[in-house]
């Protein structure tokens, strides 16, 4: 199975940001954003518009493909004034957190805005989404059986 951020995709560092900015929400967004700078104009040129994706998933990891079941998403795709352009797929009927997607994958594709969102966006929601994981992680270990312990029990 390909990992969804491995470093041999052409761009794995756009993966990153997109990945975090996908698990966020819009509100968040817009909270760090507004913390950063004033954004530049932008454009949007498709959307946002919410649609649907059929979700396929395979047995045993490594079985036959089949089709799960069709998935909510929004999708929005926006140009900045400097004429980058950005585009984001999210997961939901949110609107406002793929317009906003959108323009920060805009925006950080331009060198003069890429180490001040990196710092200001990306990498705080990067630390709350990986502590959010560790705790989500030690919740889920606490309730973890030991069958080993339960078999030596039963004899």
């Amino acid at each position: 199975m390909h990992d969804l951020l491995s470093t041999d995709h052409p761009c794995p560092a756009r993966r990153r940001w997109m990945a975090a900015l996908a698990r966020a929400t819009a509100e968040r967004i817009a909270a760090l954003l507004g913390d950063c700078a004033e954004l530049p104009g932008y454009a949007i040129i498709r959307g946002p518009e919410a649609g649907l994706v059929m979700v396929r998933g395979r047995t045993g990891g490594g079985g036959s493909v089949f089709n799960l079941g069709e998935m909510s998403v929004t999708r929005c795709t926006v140009r900045t004034d400097a004429g980058f352009v950005g585009h984001a797929y999210v997961a939901g009927r949110e609107d406002r957190r793929a317009e906003l997607a959108a323009v920060v994958d805009a925006l950080m594709q331009d060198q003069a805005w890429t180490a001040k969102l990196e710092a200001c966006v990306i990498a705080p929601l990067q630390r709350e989404q990986g502590q959010l994981a560790k705790t989500r992680a030690a919740k889920a270990a606490a309730t973890r059986v030991q069958f080993f312990a339960m078999q030596t029990m039963r004899a």
